[in-house]
């Protein structure tokens, strides 16, 4: 059997709405199993009453899992919503998902794995970096292993973004976080409150840079209401974002990797991959939540 694997932050959302299941790896497993993928979370959880709540609320998702119990609480992060619907994170320490093991049942995972999608947020610890770089080592040297850096606050080293990248084939990125690595990786002077990714030119040539530098087959590169570009090698997407009447962006980009991934999995190209997500992902900005049922009209 293979599998699409999300790997990291298994968690509560608090919303000012109630609280959700979130963190990118259920989210990117939620969204990739609705394409029919044979998609699994991997994280860990707390031997508690929130741990519980998310095993009960995977499973009746239909969702493949891994999270073995660790001697941490179950992760929340309190979620704040502007007026624009963008969410502000305060994301507690300490927590079951930092302590991510790596056990006999997620180390069996990793040969028969196609697709991997991790991030930067649940490697700032040392017990999950090692687990996730672990895992994605001991992955097919064909597989697709996506590193959807994910800044968070000041959760992140340029080591850890070092590592993820040189284990990485595919970079998603989003237009701020453009802007801190082309300073910390490339050396490339940036000003305060200017997007590089508002220079379409210079941002194409920082991506092709990230591209030639890590020997990727795709950068994604998000660019909030505005748009967003797919680049390769030798090719380039670009799609702009459809209007949509937001109620939270809260796992819009994880289901923008997810839609991406499943169709380049089913045989899709770049272009039809990129249209796909963008479709998918505008569609979850209208939704409450990360994990809103796709309708089949997106989905096909």
């Amino acid at each position: 059997m293979q599998y699409v694997i999300g790997i990291g932050e298994a968690l509560f959302d608090c919303l000012p709405t109630g609280r959700k299941l979130g963190g990118a790896p259920a989210n990117f497993a939620f969204h990739a199993s609705q394409f029919g993928l044979n998609s699994c979370a991997v994280s860990a959880i707390g031997n508690d009453e929130l741990g519980r709540e998310i095993i009960d609320i995977l499973t009746r998702a239909g969702l493949r899992y891994q999270l073995p119990r660790v001697a941490f609480p179950t992760g929340t992060v309190q979620v704040t919503i502007s007026g624009e619907g963008i969410p502000q994170y305060d994301i507690c320490q300490g927590v079951a998902w930092d302590n991510i093991p790596y056990t006999e049942e997620i180390a069996a995972l990793a040969p028969d794995t196609v697709a991997v999608c991790f991030g930067s947020l649940a490697q700032r610890n040392g017990v999950s970096r090692a687990t996730i770089q672990a895992f994605l080592d001991a992955m097919p040297a064909d597989s697709l292993r996506v590193f959807d850096i994910n800044l968070r606050q000041n959760w992140y080293t340029k080591e850890v973004i070092e590592q993820s990248l040189q284990r990485c084939n595919v970079l998603k990125i989003n237009d701020e976080e453009l802007n801190v690595v082309a300073s910390m990786l490339l050396d490339i002077a940036t000003t305060e409150g200017q997007l590089i990714a508002e220079d379409e030119a210079k941002a194409t040539d920082i991506c092709h840079q990230l591209i030639d530098r890590y020997e990727l087959k795709m950068l994604i590169l998000t660019c909030g209401a505005t748009c967003s570009y797919v680049f390769s090698p030798l090719d380039i997407s670009k799609q702009l974002t459809p209007k949509v009447q937001v109620v939270d962006t809260v796992g819009a980009g994880d289901s923008f990797t997810a839609a991406f991934v499943a169709q380049i999995l089913l045989g899709k190209s770049m272009h039809e991959a990129h249209e796909m997500a963008v479709r998918v992902s505008a569609f979850v900005c209208t939704q409450a939540g990360a994990m809103p049922i796709l309708p089949k009209e997106i989905i096909g």
